[in-house]
C-alpha cells in the first residue's frame, strides 16, 4: 500500500497530462473562433449562461455524493476523501474518453459543456462506490475508475448516438449503469462469511447526520443536473420544473411510507437519505418532455414508494449498501417508459 498506491496515482496523472497535451485544446481558441466567424464576447456569453449549472453539478459530485456515503460509522474519511480522489481522476479521464468518441478524429475542444459531461461520467463511479464502500482500497478504486468510465463512455455513445434515445437526465446511462456496475463489482468481492453482516456495517447518529447533508445538497441541485445539457429554452425550462416537482412529491411519499412500514411509525434514516432522491432519478429520462407537472409528481411519488418498499422487503446480494444503490438508482426503471426509445436505451444500459 505504501508504494503501490502513490506509484499508481502518479503514473495515472502523468498519463492524463500526456493525453491532454496530445489531444486537448481550448474550445475558444482564437483560430477556432475565426474559422467559425464567432466573436469572443458572444461565445463567452454562452459560457457564462452554463457556468451556474456547472457549479451546481460540481457541488453535487464533490459534496453531495461525498457526504451521502458517510452513513457507515467507520468509513467517513473513505466516503468523503476517496470520493474526492476518484472524482478528480475521473473527470480528467472522462474528458479524454468522451472527447475521443465524439471528436471524430479531431482534437478535443474543451468548453463548459465538456466539463459538465466530464462530471457526469464521474458520477457513474461515485454511484458504484456506494456498493463497494468499505470493501475496496484506494488503489482498487483508481483501477475501477479507469475501467468504469471507459465502459460508461462506450455505453453512452451507444445509447445516445446509435439508439438515439432520449435520456436528458442520464437516468439510464449514469444511474442505472452505475448501479449495475457497482453491484457487479460487489458481487465479485462478496464473501459468504459476511452474509449475516459485519460489525462495521452500521451507522451512528452523527454518521447519519452527515449523510443527510449530502442528501440535502443533492436534492437542492438535482434540477440543475437534469437540465444542464438540455437545449436552452423550453426543454431546459421543462427539465427544471419537472424535476423540481418530482423531487417534492417524492419526499412526501418517502416520508409517509417510511413511517408506514417501520415499527411504531418511526422514520428510517436510510429511507430519508436515499428514497427522497429517487424522484430526481426517475424523472430524468423524460425531464425535458411535456409530461406536465402532475405527471412529474406522479413519477416522483411512485419512485419514492418503490424505493422505500423495495429497501424494506428486498435485499440484493445480502448487502444493505448494495440494496440501497440498486433500489434508489433503479426506481426509475420500474415505471412505464414515456417513449419506446427509452426502453431500447435501458436495454442497452443493462447490457
Amino acid at each position: 500500500m505504501r508504494f503501490k498506491f502513490p506509484l499508481m496515482a502518479i503514473v495515472l496523472e502523468i498519463a492524463m497530462i500526456v493525453l491532454f497535451a496530445l489531444f486537448v485544446e481550448y474550445e475558444m481558441d482564437q483560430t477556432i473562433l475565426q474559422q467559425l466567424n464567432i466573436t469572443e464576447s458572444a461565445d463567452m456569453g454562452k459560457v457564462l449562461e452554463l457556468y451556474p449549472l456547472f457549479q451546481d453539478v460540481h457541488v453535487m459530485i464533490f459534496v453531495g455524493f461525498g457526504f451521502l456515503m458517510t452513513f457507515l460509522k467507520k468509513y467517513g474519511f473513505s466516503s468523503v476523501g476517496i470520493n474526492l480522489l476518484i472524482a478528480a481522476l475521473g473527470l480528467q479521464w472522462g474528458t479524454v474518453v468522451q472527447g475521443i468518441l465524439h471528436s471524430q478524429g479531431k482534437k478535443i475542444s474543451i468548453g463548459i459543456k465538456n466539463i459538465i459531461n466530464a462530471d457526469f461520467s464521474t458520477a457513474t463511479v461515485l454511484i458504484s462506490f456506494g456498493a463497494v464502500l468499505g470493501k475496496t482500497s484506494p488503489t482498487q478504486m483508481l483501477i475501477m475508475t479507469i475501467i468504469e468510465i471507459a465502459v460508461f463512455a462506450g455505453n453512452e455513445y451507444l445509447v445516445g448516438e446509435i439508439f438515439k434515445a432520449s435520456d436528458i437526465g442520464a437516468s439510464m446511462t449514469i444511474h442505472a449503469f452505475g448501479a449495475y456496475f457497482g453491484l457487479a463489482v460487489a458481487g465479485i468481492l462478496y464473501r459468504s462469511g459476511l452474509r449475516r453482516g459485519h460489525k462495521n456495517e452500521e451507522s451512528t447518529y452523527y454518521s447519519d447526520l452527515f449523510a443527510m447533508i449530502g442528501t440535502l445538497f443533492l436534492w437542492m441541485f438535482w434540477p440543475s443536473f437534469n437540465s444542464a445539457i438540455a437545449e436552452p429554452g423550453d426543454k431546459q425550462s421543462r427539465a427544471i420544473v419537472n424535476t423540481y416537482f418530482s423531487l417534492a412529491a417524492c419526499v412526501v411519499t418517502a416520508f409517509a411510507f417510511s413511517s408506514l412500514v417501520e415499527q411504531r411509525g418511526k422514520l428510517n434514516m436510510v429511507h430519508i437519505q436515499n428514497a427522497t432522491l429517487a424522484g430526481g432519478v426517475a424523472v430524468g429520462t423524460c425531464a425535458d418532455m411535456a409530461i406536465h407537472p402532475f405527471g412529474s409528481m406522479t413519477i416522483g411519488s411512485i419512485a419514492g414508494l418503490v424505493a422505500v418498499i423495495g429497501y424494506k422487503f428486498l435485499t440484493v446480494c445480502g448487502h444493505a449498501g448494495s440494496c440501497t444503490v440498486f433500489l434508489y438508482r433503479n426506481s426509475s426503471c420500474w415505471r412505464s417508459d414515456y417513449r419506446f426509445n427509452s426502453k431500447v436505451a435501458f436495454l442497452g444500459t443493462a447490457i
